[in-house]
Protein backbone atom coordinates (compact mmCIF):
# COMPACT_ATOMS: atom_id res chain seq x y z
CA UNK A 1 0.00 0.00 0.00
CA UNK A 2 1.22 3.55 -0.70
CA UNK A 3 3.39 5.24 -0.07
CA UNK A 4 5.97 2.85 -1.45
CA UNK A 5 9.16 2.73 0.60
CA UNK A 6 12.04 2.77 -1.86
CA UNK A 7 15.56 2.05 -0.65
CA UNK A 8 17.61 4.90 -2.09
CA UNK A 9 20.65 3.13 -3.59
CA UNK A 10 19.76 0.32 -1.20
CA UNK A 11 19.87 0.87 2.56
CA UNK A 12 22.50 3.54 1.97
CA UNK A 13 22.19 4.91 5.48
CA UNK A 14 23.76 1.71 6.80
CA UNK A 15 26.04 0.39 4.04
CA UNK A 16 28.03 1.93 1.17
CA UNK A 17 25.52 2.69 -1.56
CA UNK A 18 24.89 0.48 -4.55
CA UNK A 19 26.45 -2.62 -2.97
CA UNK A 20 24.87 -6.04 -2.67
CA UNK A 21 24.87 -5.60 1.10
CA UNK A 22 23.01 -2.29 0.87
CA UNK A 23 20.36 -3.69 -1.47
CA UNK A 24 19.81 -6.91 0.47
CA UNK A 25 19.58 -4.99 3.75
CA UNK A 26 17.00 -2.61 2.26
CA UNK A 27 14.62 -5.49 1.65
CA UNK A 28 15.35 -6.98 5.06
CA UNK A 29 14.39 -3.61 6.61
CA UNK A 30 11.06 -3.45 4.79
CA UNK A 31 11.69 -1.66 1.49
CA UNK A 32 9.19 -2.36 -1.28
CA UNK A 33 11.73 -1.50 -3.97
CA UNK A 34 15.27 -0.22 -4.40
CA UNK A 35 16.65 2.53 -6.58
CA UNK A 36 19.83 1.97 -8.57
CA UNK A 37 21.59 4.74 -10.50
CA UNK A 38 22.62 3.34 -13.88
CA UNK A 39 25.69 4.34 -15.91
CA UNK A 40 27.82 2.56 -18.52
CA UNK A 41 31.34 1.21 -18.92
CA UNK A 42 33.49 1.66 -22.00
CA UNK A 43 32.41 -1.75 -23.26
CA UNK A 44 28.70 -1.07 -22.77
CA UNK A 45 28.05 -2.85 -19.47
CA UNK A 46 25.53 -1.10 -17.24
CA UNK A 47 26.84 -0.60 -13.71
CA UNK A 48 25.38 0.87 -10.52
CA UNK A 49 27.02 4.08 -9.36
CA UNK A 50 25.64 7.43 -8.16
CA UNK A 51 27.27 9.09 -11.17
CA UNK A 52 29.71 8.08 -13.86
CA UNK A 53 32.32 9.89 -11.72
CA UNK A 54 33.53 7.20 -9.30
CA UNK A 55 36.21 9.24 -7.55
CA UNK A 56 34.48 9.40 -4.16
CA UNK A 57 32.51 6.15 -4.17
CA UNK A 58 35.28 3.65 -4.93
CA UNK A 59 38.93 3.06 -4.12
CA UNK A 60 40.00 4.07 -7.64
CA UNK A 61 42.03 7.07 -6.43
CA UNK A 62 44.28 4.73 -4.42
CA UNK A 63 44.91 2.35 -7.31
CA UNK A 64 48.26 3.11 -8.91
CA UNK A 65 47.39 1.25 -12.11
CA UNK A 66 44.55 3.69 -12.78
CA UNK A 67 46.32 6.97 -11.94
CA UNK A 68 46.48 7.88 -15.61
CA UNK A 69 42.72 7.53 -16.07
CA UNK A 70 42.00 10.71 -14.10
CA UNK A 71 40.69 13.24 -16.58
CA UNK A 72 38.36 16.20 -17.11
CA UNK A 73 34.98 15.90 -18.83
CA UNK A 74 32.84 18.67 -20.29
CA UNK A 75 29.20 18.47 -21.33
CA UNK A 76 26.38 21.02 -21.68
CA UNK A 77 28.35 23.69 -19.85
CA UNK A 78 29.42 21.45 -16.96
CA UNK A 79 33.04 20.51 -16.24
CA UNK A 80 34.15 17.75 -13.88
CA UNK A 81 37.50 16.17 -13.10
CA UNK A 82 37.86 12.63 -11.78
CA UNK A 83 37.68 8.98 -12.76
CA UNK A 84 34.72 7.96 -14.94
CA UNK A 85 33.05 4.63 -15.66
CA UNK A 86 33.13 5.14 -19.41
CA UNK A 87 36.93 5.09 -19.34
CA UNK A 88 37.02 1.57 -17.84
CA UNK A 89 35.97 -1.84 -19.07
CA UNK A 90 33.75 -3.92 -16.83
CA UNK A 91 36.66 -6.24 -16.10
CA UNK A 92 38.62 -3.28 -14.76
CA UNK A 93 35.75 -1.85 -12.71
CA UNK A 94 35.12 -5.27 -11.20
CA UNK A 95 38.49 -4.98 -9.43
CA UNK A 96 37.44 -1.82 -7.57
CA UNK A 97 35.74 -1.70 -4.18
CA UNK A 98 32.93 0.57 -2.98
CA UNK A 99 33.31 3.29 -0.38
CA UNK A 100 30.86 5.33 1.70
CA UNK A 101 30.15 8.63 -0.05
CA UNK A 102 29.13 10.47 3.14
CA UNK A 103 31.75 9.15 5.53
CA UNK A 104 31.78 12.36 7.61
CA UNK A 105 28.08 11.82 8.40
CA UNK A 106 27.98 8.01 8.36
CA UNK A 107 31.17 6.68 9.93
CA UNK A 108 29.52 3.34 10.79
CA UNK A 109 28.77 2.75 7.13
CA UNK A 110 32.34 3.75 6.28
CA UNK A 111 33.54 0.82 8.39
CA UNK A 112 32.41 -1.30 5.45
CA UNK A 113 34.60 0.52 2.94
CA UNK A 114 36.52 -1.67 0.48
CA UNK A 115 34.52 -4.79 1.41
CA UNK A 116 32.14 -4.88 -1.56
CA UNK A 117 32.65 -4.83 -5.33
CA UNK A 118 30.78 -2.69 -7.82
CA UNK A 119 27.59 -4.26 -9.15
CA UNK A 120 26.19 -4.55 -12.63
CA UNK A 121 22.52 -3.94 -13.34
CA UNK A 122 22.23 -7.63 -14.20
CA UNK A 123 23.45 -8.49 -10.69
CA UNK A 124 20.66 -6.44 -9.13
CA UNK A 125 17.95 -8.10 -11.20
CA UNK A 126 19.12 -11.46 -9.82
CA UNK A 127 19.38 -10.11 -6.27
CA UNK A 128 15.80 -8.83 -6.36
CA UNK A 129 14.51 -12.11 -7.74
CA UNK A 130 16.27 -13.96 -4.92
CA UNK A 131 15.06 -11.51 -2.26
CA UNK A 132 11.46 -11.87 -3.43
CA UNK A 133 11.72 -15.60 -2.81
CA UNK A 134 13.38 -15.11 0.58
CA UNK A 135 10.88 -12.56 1.90
CA UNK A 136 7.88 -14.01 0.04
CA UNK A 137 6.57 -10.67 -1.13
CA UNK A 138 6.74 -8.75 -4.41
CA UNK A 139 9.81 -6.53 -4.60
CA UNK A 140 10.76 -4.05 -7.27
CA UNK A 141 13.20 -1.62 -8.79
CA UNK A 142 13.00 2.08 -9.56
CA UNK A 143 15.78 2.35 -12.13
CA UNK A 144 17.33 5.77 -12.58
CA UNK A 145 19.00 6.34 -15.95
CA UNK A 146 21.86 8.76 -15.35
CA UNK A 147 23.42 11.26 -17.79
CA UNK A 148 21.82 9.68 -20.83
CA UNK A 149 22.43 12.61 -23.19
CA UNK A 150 26.11 12.62 -22.29
CA UNK A 151 26.49 8.87 -22.77
CA UNK A 152 24.68 9.07 -26.12
CA UNK A 153 27.17 11.74 -27.21
CA UNK A 154 30.04 9.28 -26.74
CA UNK A 155 28.34 6.37 -28.45
CA UNK A 156 26.83 4.60 -25.43
CA UNK A 157 23.02 4.73 -25.87
CA UNK A 158 21.66 3.96 -22.41
CA UNK A 159 18.12 3.42 -23.71
CA UNK A 160 19.26 0.58 -25.99
CA UNK A 161 21.57 -0.93 -23.38
CA UNK A 162 18.93 -0.76 -20.64
CA UNK A 163 16.15 -2.37 -22.67
CA UNK A 164 18.50 -5.19 -23.64
CA UNK A 165 19.36 -5.77 -19.96
CA UNK A 166 15.70 -5.84 -18.91
CA UNK A 167 14.87 -8.41 -21.55
CA UNK A 168 17.93 -10.52 -20.77
CA UNK A 169 16.91 -10.59 -17.10
CA UNK A 170 13.47 -11.92 -17.99
CA UNK A 171 11.69 -9.05 -16.29
CA UNK A 172 8.26 -8.30 -17.69
CA UNK A 173 8.06 -4.57 -18.32
CA UNK A 174 4.26 -4.78 -18.08
CA UNK A 175 4.22 -5.62 -14.38
CA UNK A 176 4.62 -3.29 -11.43
CA UNK A 177 8.09 -4.44 -10.43
CA UNK A 178 9.86 -1.96 -12.68
CA UNK A 179 9.65 1.83 -12.74
CA UNK A 180 12.05 3.87 -14.88
CA UNK A 181 13.09 7.39 -13.92
CA UNK A 182 15.43 10.08 -15.17
CA UNK A 183 16.16 13.80 -14.95
CA UNK A 184 16.06 13.66 -18.76
CA UNK A 185 12.65 13.09 -20.35
CA UNK A 186 14.26 12.27 -23.69
CA UNK A 187 15.62 8.92 -22.54
CA UNK A 188 12.28 7.99 -20.99
CA UNK A 189 10.63 8.51 -24.38
CA UNK A 190 13.39 6.53 -26.11
CA UNK A 191 12.94 3.59 -23.75
CA UNK A 192 9.18 3.64 -24.25
CA UNK A 193 9.69 3.71 -28.02
CA UNK A 194 11.68 0.47 -27.69
CA UNK A 195 8.60 -1.29 -26.37
CA UNK A 196 9.08 -0.92 -22.61
CA UNK A 197 5.71 -0.21 -21.00
CA UNK A 198 6.99 0.16 -17.43
CA UNK A 199 5.98 3.39 -15.77
CA UNK A 200 8.18 6.36 -16.66
CA UNK A 201 8.89 8.98 -14.00
CA UNK A 202 10.45 12.38 -14.65
CA UNK A 203 12.78 13.58 -11.91
CA UNK A 204 12.44 17.28 -11.08
CA UNK A 205 15.11 19.17 -9.16
CA UNK A 206 14.29 22.35 -7.21
CA UNK A 207 16.66 24.38 -9.42
CA UNK A 208 18.40 24.08 -12.77
CA UNK A 209 17.61 22.73 -16.22
CA UNK A 210 17.52 19.20 -17.68
CA UNK A 211 20.86 18.51 -19.33
CA UNK A 212 19.30 16.84 -22.36
CA UNK A 213 17.43 20.06 -23.03
CA UNK A 214 20.49 22.23 -22.36
CA UNK A 215 22.48 20.12 -24.84
CA UNK A 216 19.77 20.64 -27.45
CA UNK A 217 18.55 24.19 -26.76
CA UNK A 218 21.31 25.88 -24.80
CA UNK A 219 20.17 28.82 -22.69
CA UNK A 220 16.64 28.48 -24.09
CA UNK A 221 16.17 25.13 -22.33
CA UNK A 222 13.25 25.03 -19.87
CA UNK A 223 13.91 25.13 -16.16
CA UNK A 224 12.69 22.34 -13.90
CA UNK A 225 10.32 24.85 -12.31
CA UNK A 226 8.55 25.28 -15.65
CA UNK A 227 7.31 21.71 -15.38
CA UNK A 228 5.61 22.40 -12.03
CA UNK A 229 3.09 24.89 -13.35
CA UNK A 230 -0.44 23.75 -14.11
CA UNK A 231 0.35 23.75 -17.82
CA UNK A 232 3.66 21.98 -17.25
CA UNK A 233 2.08 19.21 -15.20
CA UNK A 234 -0.71 18.74 -17.73
CA UNK A 235 1.87 18.41 -20.52
CA UNK A 236 3.86 15.87 -18.50
CA UNK A 237 0.64 13.95 -17.88
CA UNK A 238 0.51 13.14 -21.59
CA UNK A 239 4.15 12.00 -21.82
CA UNK A 240 5.12 10.31 -18.54
CA UNK A 241 3.38 8.42 -15.76
CA UNK A 242 4.75 10.32 -12.81
CA UNK A 243 7.15 12.84 -11.37
CA UNK A 244 9.66 12.56 -8.56
CA UNK A 245 10.65 15.72 -6.71
CA UNK A 246 13.03 16.97 -4.06
CA UNK A 247 11.37 16.97 -0.63
CA UNK A 248 11.71 20.76 -0.45
CA UNK A 249 8.98 20.95 -3.09
CA UNK A 250 6.65 18.98 -0.79
CA UNK A 251 7.52 20.71 2.50
CA UNK A 252 8.90 24.10 1.42
CA UNK A 253 10.74 26.26 3.94
CA UNK A 254 8.65 28.97 5.58
CA UNK A 255 9.33 31.78 8.02
CA UNK A 256 7.42 30.10 10.84
CA UNK A 257 9.47 26.93 10.52
CA UNK A 258 6.33 24.79 10.36
CA UNK A 259 6.01 21.52 8.44
CA UNK A 260 3.40 22.69 5.95
CA UNK A 261 2.96 20.62 2.80
CA UNK A 262 2.54 22.28 -0.57
CA UNK A 263 -0.26 21.59 -3.04
CA UNK A 264 2.08 19.74 -5.40
CA UNK A 265 0.88 16.24 -4.53
CA UNK A 266 -2.72 17.21 -5.25
CA UNK A 267 -1.70 19.14 -8.36
CA UNK A 268 0.22 16.17 -9.75
CA UNK A 269 -2.64 13.77 -9.06
CA UNK A 270 -5.05 16.19 -10.75
CA UNK A 271 -2.84 16.00 -13.85
CA UNK A 272 -3.01 12.20 -13.76
CA UNK A 273 0.54 11.79 -12.49
CA UNK A 274 1.96 9.63 -9.72
CA UNK A 275 4.31 11.59 -7.48
CA UNK A 276 7.37 10.45 -5.54
CA UNK A 277 9.71 12.33 -3.21
CA UNK A 278 13.48 12.22 -2.57
CA UNK A 279 15.24 11.85 -0.22
CA UNK A 280 14.08 11.30 3.38
CA UNK A 281 17.08 11.13 5.73
CA UNK A 282 17.16 11.34 9.55
CA UNK A 283 20.42 13.23 10.06
CA UNK A 284 20.28 16.90 11.06
CA UNK A 285 22.32 17.77 7.98
CA UNK A 286 19.36 16.87 5.78
CA UNK A 287 16.33 17.70 7.91
CA UNK A 288 14.06 20.71 7.66
CA UNK A 289 15.28 23.37 10.11
CA UNK A 290 12.39 22.89 12.53
CA UNK A 291 13.18 19.18 12.83
CA UNK A 292 16.87 19.47 13.68
CA UNK A 293 17.97 18.63 17.21
CA UNK A 294 21.31 19.83 18.55
CA UNK A 295 24.24 21.12 16.53
CA UNK A 296 25.78 17.87 15.29
CA UNK A 297 25.20 17.39 11.57
CA UNK A 298 25.43 13.59 11.83
CA UNK A 299 23.01 13.27 14.77
CA UNK A 300 19.46 12.14 14.17
CA UNK A 301 16.93 14.93 14.64
CA UNK A 302 13.16 14.75 14.78
CA UNK A 303 13.07 12.74 11.59
CA UNK A 304 9.74 11.14 12.46
CA UNK A 305 7.77 14.37 12.12
CA UNK A 306 9.36 15.23 8.79
CA UNK A 307 8.86 11.71 7.42
CA UNK A 308 5.24 11.76 8.59
CA UNK A 309 4.56 15.13 6.96
CA UNK A 310 5.80 13.90 3.60
CA UNK A 311 4.41 10.37 3.81
CA UNK A 312 1.04 11.63 5.02
CA UNK A 313 0.67 14.08 2.14
CA UNK A 314 -0.87 11.52 -0.19
CA UNK A 315 2.41 10.90 -1.98
CA UNK A 316 2.78 7.64 -3.89
CA UNK A 317 6.31 6.76 -2.85
CA UNK A 318 9.35 8.01 -0.93
CA UNK A 319 13.05 7.42 -1.45
CA UNK A 320 14.81 6.76 1.84
CA UNK A 321 18.31 5.88 3.03
CA UNK A 322 16.97 4.07 6.12
CA UNK A 323 14.01 1.92 4.98
CA UNK A 324 13.20 0.69 8.50
CA UNK A 325 12.55 4.24 9.70
CA UNK A 326 10.18 5.01 6.84
CA UNK A 327 8.40 1.69 7.25
CA UNK A 328 7.82 2.45 10.94
CA UNK A 329 6.32 5.84 10.12
CA UNK A 330 4.08 4.31 7.47
CA UNK A 331 2.87 1.78 10.04
CA UNK A 332 2.15 4.60 12.50
CA UNK A 333 0.24 6.61 9.90
CA UNK A 334 -1.91 3.63 9.06
CA UNK A 335 -2.68 3.00 12.71
CA UNK A 336 -3.21 6.66 13.55
CA UNK A 337 -0.29 6.91 16.00
CA UNK A 338 0.96 10.47 16.64
CA UNK A 339 4.07 11.33 14.67
CA UNK A 340 6.16 13.26 17.18
CA UNK A 341 9.04 11.68 19.10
Amino acid sequence: MPPLVIGHRGASGYRPEHTASAYALAFELGADAVEPDIVATRDGVLVLRHENDISATTDVASRAEFTGRRTTKEFAGHTLTGWFTEDFTWAELATLRARERLAHLRPKSALHDDQYPILRLSDLFSLIDDASNIWRRPLGMVAEIKNAAYFASIGLPLDELFVAEVRAAGWNADDDRLIIESFEATVLAQIAARGMTARGVFLIAPIGQPLDQVARLGAAAPYYSDYLTETGLETLGSTVDGISVDKSLIIPANTAGDLVTSSLVADAHAAGLDIFCWTLRPENAFLTASCRRGDQAASFGNWRDEFAAVMGSGIDGVFVDHPDLAASVRDDLRSGVAASV
